[in-house]
């Protein structure tokens, strides 16, 4: 299985149909299935239009059935440095719920990843999220370097998010230069996570 961001230097989402077909064979010629799509959606800042945003998402959905997978990776859109988080919660929440809608339309999971500077970039922004939204049709991708790189202990996201996770970025990173590093040699308490993991009967995605 890969999860698909790119092809030929080109985002996912930019492909045209002539060549998703072409990847579509290439991917039954080789094999290979697709975990997610690795969507770039929610990468805007929280006062960009969202109009167009949206039908970017939609484009999303349109590849993910073309390309057989019912997961999209999201993000829950960039906070401007001259606002605290708290102040772009209801803009954030309408924005994914509008989006939850289209994918449960079409049987569509989101995985909503933790990233530097969005909404959802530290564990109790990611838990209000989902303490609004999960479900099947909206779940958490754990990355530990990103949460390491907000200044977040991987650790204590786990505790807090374990319920939700559906996927998992196998990444890591130091604290002390925010530097990512090969898995398991910095700071992301990868293989304490792992083991909680699997006590708990994961049975979710791996990725590398």
């Amino acid at each position: 299985l890969m999860e698909i961001r790119g092809v030929d230097g080109k985002g996912i989402l930019d492909l045209t149909d002539e060549e998703l077909d072409v990847v579509e064979k290439k991917l039954a010629a080789g094999n290979i299935g697709i975990s997610a799509i690795g969507s770039p959606i929610g990468k805007i800042g929280i006062e960009d239009d969202f109009a167009p945003h949206f039908e970017k998402f939609k484009r999303a959905v349109e590849i993910a059935k073309k390309l057989h997978t019912t997961r999209i990776r999201m993000f829950s859109f960039y906070i401007p440095e001259n606002y605290v988080a708290a102040d772009c919660r209801s803009e954030v929440l309408f924005r994914t719920e509008a989006m939850i809608a289209e994918a449960a339309h079409n049987n569509i999971t989101l995985l909503h990843e933790n990233e530097k500077g969005i909404y959802g970039d530290n564990a109790s922004r990611c838990l209000d999220l989902m303490q609004q939204f999960a479900g099947k049709h909206f779940s958490c991708t754990f990355d530990f370097a990103n949460f390491i790189q907000c200044g977040q202990d991987p650790l204590e996201a786990y505790e807090m998010l374990s319920p939700y996770i559906s996927y998992v970025h196998v990444k890591d990173a130091l604290f002390a230069t925010r530097e990512v590093v090969p898995a398991g040699t910095g700071d992301g308490h990868l293989p304490e996570i792992f083991q909680k993991l699997d006590a708990s009967g994961y049975h979710g995605f791996l990725s590398l």
